[in-house]
């Protein structure tokens, strides 16, 4: 009997040794050169000179490889990319032919690239706020440019990036559409290019505080003889540096006709969610990132620096079908009307009344 059991024994060990020499070999045999460019794009949405330049910024940035027959750097980078892009479990990306290797290493994989690209370095170099005047002006003419409307260097919402349920905090996690998420705060421009990202927060926090409390808010607050606006829906208090739409507004009336540009302009932020998760569909809320919350947002802003760069290159994502749109929809947590302090909400009313009456002189 014990003789039956070492020989089982042994014969497992060897077939565990030959599923890792397999994977080893299919390895060696990858040449990405050989990978026609549309289905590079397709497997990693990145071109394949994009690939070289994120290769040279985060191959740096990579635990070296320890051993021999160790995973290269490149393989890592273009498994997690897979993943990324698939939004499958990680054991399909494993499986692959174009990079097989066993899911532990596909987990191993993801974090080290994942990592590499939340260095601070990488994310200011792809994510940057507009940090002065001129910076600003060029935000604000494109803006004016596409839609007739001054003074804007943002758009700003939020989306919920479905998790699975954390061991710790889970109250922080659970939102009022009943499942776990990342509360995730964006605010991009014309172009849909992310210019500020926070992923740090609960699904149970409302959109009102995760503003509160971001640094931005800061920024536009201290700026001095410079009107700067950020457009956001009524789940934000309305502010001098926050236009929102007015309530009940009158169809043709002038705070109607500003509501009607206000929402088209503030769609930007609707299609900048929409491609990014097009392109990146580990983060659409049908799906759950099956990490810890601190992973999940590294996650989330490591997909951010890559649609950035995809974004400047001009590389085209796939889009989401109607129904993943109608599914994002659904998942998404309607906002709550946001409370306001009595004399805060009047310097807002006075700035939108302000940007209303420049539209409606600017109609004549």
């Amino acid at each position: 009997m014990a003789t039956r059991q070492l020989l089982i024994a042994a014969a497992l060990r060897e077939e565990r040794l030959e599923r890792r020499r397999n994977r080893r070999r299919l390895r060696n045999q990858l040449n990405i050169s050989n990978i026609p460019d549309l289905e590079f794009v397709g497997n990693y949405r990145l071109s394949r000179e994009l690939f070289e330049e994120l290769c040279q910024d985060i191959v740096p940035l990579l635990p070296p490889k320890g051993r021999r027959h160790g995973i290269e750097p490149t393989l890592k980078i273009l498994t997690a990319l897979n993943f990324y892009a698939r939004g499958s479990y990680q054991g399909s990306v494993g499986q692959n032919m174009d990079g097989p290797m066993a899911q532990q290493t596909v987990s191993r994989c993801l974090q080290e690239v994942t990592t590499a690209l939340n260095a601070p370095h990488i994310l200011r170099k792809h994510i940057r706020f507009p940090q002065n005047r001129n910076e600003r002006n060029l935000i604000k003419q494109k803006f004016y440019d596409k839609y007739g409307l001054p003074a804007v260097v943002g758009c700003i919402d939020c989306s919920h990036i479905a998790i699975v349920r954390p061991s710790e905090h889970e109250e922080r996690y659970f939102n009022r559409k009943h499942f776990h998420s990342i509360n995730t705060q964006v605010i991009c421009d014309s172009d849909l290019l992310i210019t500020n990202v926070d992923a740090s927060y609960g699904g149970a926090t409302h959109d009102a505080y995760i503003w509160r409390e971001c640094e931005i808010r800061n920024h536009l607050e201290g700026l001095q003889d410079e009107t700067v606006y950020l457009l956001g829906d009524s789940g934000y208090a309305l502010r001098e540096h926050m236009m929102t739409p007015v309530d009940n507004a009158v169809e043709n009336s002038p705070e109607g006709r500003y509501n009607y540009l206000q929402k088209r302009v503030r769609c930007t932020i609707e299609r900048t969610f929409g491609v990014l998760k097009g392109r990146w569909r580990c983060l659409l809320a049908a799906r759950e990132l099956h990490y810890c919350p601190e992973t999940a947002g590294k996650i989330i802003l490591a997909c951010c620096v890559l649609h950035n760069m995809c974004i400047r290159a001009g590389i085209e994502g796939p889009e989401l079908t109607e129904e993943e749109h109608q599914s994002e929809r659904t998942r998404q947590v309607p906002f709550e009307t946001a409370a306001s302090s009595t004399q805060a909400l009047q310097a807002g009313r006075r700035a939108r009344n302000s940007l209303i009456q420049m539209l409606e002189r600017n109609r004549r």
